[in-house]
């Protein structure tokens, strides 16, 4: 069941895809197409999901979830992981890889591989009030919260 993102309670489970590029205007109206199509099929052993979707910086997909009326099967998890994983086929994106960064510079977004954000910590490129994306974060309430912060904030501190 397709819901508005900004209804679902702060206790929704989220799941992040990062692409390594922002989504062109035509790309972004049809992956929305096709993320509210899935999400009003979504079940879990029958039962319809409760569920919405964002597209922040027309480059995250984030998935809410919320589980009091029904919780996520491991199942309906696999079934939603191989629709991004159609996505990234369908659009060449890479949305599955949590081997990358992605942190603000300036107004502009920047997509790089963990290794090249080490090294451009070490080389003091990047810092604790660099302002990047956490996507550990598990529901909307820390998504909201916690989600787009200063490195020093994150997982990222340990580079720094």
């Amino acid at each position: 069941m397709l819901v508005d993102f900004k209804s679902l309670p702060d206790s929704a489970r989220v799941w992040i895809y990062q692409s390594n590029r922002k989504f062109s205007e035509g790309e972004l109206a049809e992956v929305q197409r096709s993320l509210a199509d899935f999400l009003r099929q979504w079940t879990a052993h029958g039962a319809d999901l409760k569920a919405g979707y964002t597209i922040p910086y027309d480059r995250f997909i984030v998935i809410g979830l919320d589980q009091d009326p029904n919780a996520a099967s491991g199942c309906s998890i696999d079934t939603s992981v191989h629709f991004v994983q159609k996505l990234e086929k369908q659009y060449k994106v890479d949305l599955m890889d949590k081997m990358n960064v992605t942190y603000k510079q300036g107004e502009f977004i920047t997509y790089k591989p963990l290794a090249d954000f080490k090294k451009m910590a070490k080389q003091k490129a990047v810092g604790k009030n660099t302002v990047v994306f956490n996507n550990l974060v598990v529901n909307k309430g820390e998504f909201e919260d916690s989600w787009e912060v200063p490195a020093q904030e994150s997982w990222h501190a340990r580079f720094l």
